[in-house]
């Protein structure tokens, strides 16, 4: 892995080069299973990039609505930066099962990271700058963020489960990946992706990466 290894603001480097697809942002997805380390990456990835603004699906999406958030992610967030305005919108509190009261905004920056399952589907791809899959197996992610969140969230998971599964059975997002993310030890490998067009595999290092899952 070391052999190839480059920063992770390379990869920062390389979003910043592409064309702006949403108004003038670049809006770049980071996609996988439940539990496959989304959040982690996208915040580092937003580190490296300067403090990118990161949108956390699990604020637009619901109890009622776990993949029904489309139209309030147009409306909210995807036609204020279309228009170079700063977005707002609502965030949902999952203990109270309600929007609100809190409000986000999120500034048309040159790139803006959306993060959550479902970030790759169908709807928002026309929007998107790049599409990253995190690398994990479903079984295996799963197992994590069970894991994680304990047996106090045993009911969530349990529908969740099949909520996910019919989600990318229907609209899968892997498929219209531009790269493929694995997290390791000490950092991140980046690999081309079913729909990429870059020949060179990249490995990217971090020296206080998390334990590896691979």
């Amino acid at each position: 892995m070391t052999a190839h290894a480059t920063p992770l603001p390379r990869v920062a480097e390389d979003l910043l080069r592409l064309p702006p697809s949403c108004g003038p942002v670049r809006l770049v997805a980071v996609d996988g299973h439940a539990g496959s380390g989304k959040s982690t990456f996208a915040d580092r990835l937003a580190e490296a990039l300067g403090g990118a603004p990161v949108l956390r699906l699990d604020d637009i999406a619901s109890h009622d609505e776990l993949f029904g958030w489309t139209d309030r992610m147009r409306q909210q967030v995807i036609l204020p930066l279309s228009r170079g305005e700063t977005a707002r919108y609502e965030t949902y509190d999952w203990h109270a099962r309600r929007f609100g009261p809190t409000t986000r905004a999120l500034p048309p920056a040159p790139v803006v990271l959306v993060e959550g399952v479902g970030a790759g589907r169908r709807a928002l791809r026309p929007f998107l700058a790049r599409l990253l899959w995190m690398e994990l197996p479903r079984e295996e992610a799963w197992g994590r963020g069970r894991h994680r969140d304990g047996a106090v969230q045993s009911d969530f998971w349990d529908g969740w489960e099949p909520a996910e599964r019919r989600h990318f059975a229907e609209d899968p997002s892997r498929p219209f990946a531009q790269s493929l993310v694995r997290q390791w030890r000490k950092g991140y490998e980046v690999l081309q992706g079913p729909n990429g067009t870059d020949t060179q595999r990249q490995s990217v290092t971090q020296s206080d990466g998390p334990e590896a899952v691979c």
